[in-house]
């Protein structure tokens, strides 16, 4: 478009050259007389006029650079009125050298017109149809009229006139290429700088340009609000180093990340630093330095350092209650030991730690549901806190168990007081979410005077010291001492000697018989694990099996007793039944239907013959797994016992919701029942409410006669176990016991009847 508009330049210089050529032309009409050059004189007046209105309306059209279709028809026009002003330059020249004959004529005439061409390079250049038809209609006359003399000069010089048309016409084209790239340069310079000028306007982040002396002498408007809110304003045309000391002079940026930043770019290097101001608002800025000139980039970053603080914070911290977690805790106190190892001329200070366990939480958990669980957790944190000095870290090692850590307790009796203050707080009850609920917590603390002692050793040391308290009852604090090490240790080695004797074969089974009342005889052995160590002797069930639940082998003992109990049973005489227990863990680390199944397949032992013994703890921790698990052995045929019935939450729901076929009293209902009426009379209502669900009823834990003759007296039990009739036996005893009790109890028949 800026080409078309150059067409359309000076309407007066155009309207004077018109003008000129016209007095010029009448000049020689008037001087030959000849009515040609007359009606060439008016040719010229006209075609001036109409092109002066042309172009005005041209600019009055004000046509837009991206109206591509406007412009043709105003390119087509200036090609039209061109054409025709040219062809009269033409005729001038052909009437004048041709027809009149005038020496003066032709003179004017081919002066005039050449000096025309001029113009038509200097004017026209940008559009080369016009270029080219305009020289055309001048030169080809032009040179047709010197052509008429014919003599060789003149005809020569028509030919020449040939040469100066295409030299005429090169020009124009090189005129238009010069110009046009000229255009385009200053339109692409023009983009480029539109472009610069909407980066810096529409980037995120201040940017500053520092020229040789380090003055910043382009900054973006982020940059100058940046600077202008810390009270800097103007920021262009100020030295960098000269306003950062100032801020840093006034406490608004710190001194040590602005000395770093002056220093980058005083030594034309590259690199980020991070500025805090005093408002918490962050930047990070990256200097980039090339030839002496530095850019300055500023970052806002608040909200990204808010978001990794707040993940900083998640990864250290538990989350409910907003201690710091496992993590974190070991390496705060591993900073504080490591600090207390290098303190070489002082006294070795004492500092002491506390395991703190909730009692019976997972009883909350089951019986209220985790969101009471969980605001149980909380409670205790804050009263916890409360109840420790300030310099005391507290932190949450995960479940329900805290951890204390002090750096100078200075003796026994501060770590006294301590864990007392912490009983002290648990004696008012918790109040969650409408219940009132009593809770206890049981402490291990330990204290360490050794600069030897890491966090590791304190921790495993007060966590014997916890299990101390819990075995003494809960609800107290328990100071480690070195005999729990050594239990402890002995404890270690009874696991791996037990792993050991899993895989070698090093356990046996005894099995204690249940004797029916009314008939005397044996029928089932309950088969019991035994461990007899190569060197410590006997290791009581009481020991071993806690161990091994600790460490996951009591479904590897299950697994094996049921198969072993199974094929011993197979070789009984009779139909004596053998029964095995089964715990909490074993529903949830085996699968107690395959491992039946395949004993049972292996022996060729009928399903009847095998009874599977559950405790009421078992149903609470998974019901569900219980429920399916002893449903789909029960429609085996595998009888289904309940143990130890009476020491559990909630016994009655049991007896209607899962398949049992047999009751088993806990000893406990036995113990008294010589002395106390009371306690008979409980035993007696227990197995009658057995039988009135059509159960079978065993009372354990009968040791004297007096006991026994009472319940046949007295009650409805029908089967009976204890050391009464039998301690439990090795296999090799079991199967005579069998034989000689059951053939005792068919002789005494016969002779009864006979």
């Amino acid at each position: 478009m800026s080409v078309l508009r150059s067409v359309y330049g000076d309407r007066r210089a155009m309207l004077a050259g018109s003008a000129a050529s016209a007095i010029t032309a009448w000049l020689t009409a008037y001087k030959t007389d000849s009515l040609a050059l007359y009606l060439v004189t008016a040719a010229f007046i006209v075609i001036g006029l109409v092109r002066y209105l042309n172009m005005r309306a041209f600019w009055h059209a004000s046509v837009e650079d991206e109206d591509a279709e406007a412009a043709e028809v105003w390119e087509h026009r200036a090609v039209i009125y061109g054409s025709l002003l040219a062809a009269v330059y033409g005729a001038w020249c052909l009437i004048s050298m041709g027809v009149v004959k005038d020496p003066f004529a032709e003179l004017a005439s081919a002066s005039i017109s050449i000096a025309v061409m001029v113009g038509i390079v200097a004017r026209n250049f940008g559009l080369d149809r016009l270029v080219a038809l305009q020289m055309v209609l001048v030169i080809v006359p032009l040179s047709a009229g010197f052509a008429l003399h014919g003599d060789i000069y003149h005809v020569v010089l028509a030919a020449l006139l040939g040469v100066m048309l295409a030299s005429f016409r090169k020009l124009a084209a090189d005129v238009r290429t010069i110009l046009l790239s000229a255009v385009h340069g200053r339109v692409e310079a023009s983009r480029l700088a539109a472009e610069l000028d909407m980066a810096m306007a529409t980037l995120e982040h201040g940017l500053c340009l520092l020229d040789e002396q380090g003055v910043v002498c382009v900054a973006n408007e982020r940059a100058e609000r940046l600077f202008a809110g810390v009270g800097v304003e103007p920021l262009v045309g100020q030295p960098l180093r000269a306003v950062l000391e100032s801020l840093a002079d006034k406490g608004v940026l710190p001194r040590d990340a602005t000395d770093r930043l002056i220093d980058i770019v005083a030594h034309d290097k590259s690199g980020k630093v991070l500025l805090s101001l005093t408002d918490a608002r962050y930047f990070e800025v990256t200097v980039s330095t090339r030839q002496g000139r530095s850019v300055l980039l500023f970052e806002h970053i608040s909200e990204r350092v808010a978001t990794e603080e707040r993940i900083s914070f998640m990864a250290r911290h538990d989350v409910l209650t907003g201690l710091p977690n496992r993590t974190y805790f070991g390496e705060l106190t591993s900073e504080d030991l490591d600090a207390r190892r290098a303190e070489k001329n002082e006294p070795m200070r004492v500092v002491s730690l506390m395991i703190i366990d909730i009692d019976d939480f997972k009883h909350v958990n089951d019986s209220f549901g985790h969101l009471v669980g969980d605001e149980l957790l909380m409670q205790v944190a804050r009263r916890l806190r409360r109840a420790l000095p300030d310099d005391a870290v507290l932190a949450r090692l995960g479940g329900d168990e805290f951890v204390v850590y002090r750096r100078d307790v200075g003796g026994q009796q501060p770590v006294d007081g301590d864990a007392q203050a912490l009983l002290d707080a648990f004696e008012a009850p918790f109040l969650l979410e409408g219940l009132n609920l009593q809770t206890r917590v049981s402490i291990g603390v330990v204290t360490s005077a050794d600069a030897h002692d890491q966090i590791d050793d304190l921790m495993t040391k007060a966590d014997l010291a916890l299990y101390s308290a819990k075995g003494d009852g809960k609800g107290k604090s328990q100071v480690f001492h070195a005999q729990m090490d050594i239990d402890y240790h002995y404890r270690q080695r009874l696991k791996a000697d037990l792993r050991q004797a899993i895989q070698t074969g090093g356990l046996a089974l005894a099995f204690q018989p249940l004797i029916d009342i009314a008939t005397r005889k044996v029928v089932t052995c309950e088969a019991l694990a035994r461990w007899n160590h190569p060197e410590l002797g006997q290791v009581p069930p009481s020991v071993f099996i806690p161990l091994a639940e600790e460490t996951g082998l009591i479904s590897d003992i299950t697994g094996w007793v049921i198969a072993e109990a199974i094929r011993q049973c197979r070789s009984w005489p009779g139909d004596v039944a053998v029964a095995v227990n089964v715990s909490t863990r074993d529903f949830r680390g085996m699968d107690v239907e395959k491992v039946v199944d395949a004993a049972l397949k292996a022996s060729g032992l009928p399903p009847t013959r095998l009874e599977i013994e559950v405790t009421e703890t078992a149903l609470i921790e998974e019901p569900e797994i219980a429920k399916s698990v002893l449903a789909a052995l029960a429609a085996r045929g595998v009888e289904i016992a309940l143990d130890d019935f009476g020491t559990g939450y909630s016994s009655l729901s049991y007896l209607s919701a899962l398949p049992f076929s047999k009751l088993k009293i806990d000893q406990s209902f036995v113990q008294d029942i010589e002395h106390d009426q009371r306690s008979l009379r409980l035993l007696a209502n227990v197995a009658n409410l057995g039988r009135d669900l059509d159960l079978t009823v065993v009372a354990e834990g009968v040791e004297t006669s007096g006991q026994f003759e009472l319940m046949l007296a007295k009650t409805q039990i029908q089967q009976v176990q204890g050391y009464l009739f039998s301690r439990p036996l090795p296999a090799r005893d079991i199967a005579e016991l069998i034989t000689h009790l059951n053939h005792e109890t068919v002789v005494s028949a016969k002779r009864r009847n006979g």
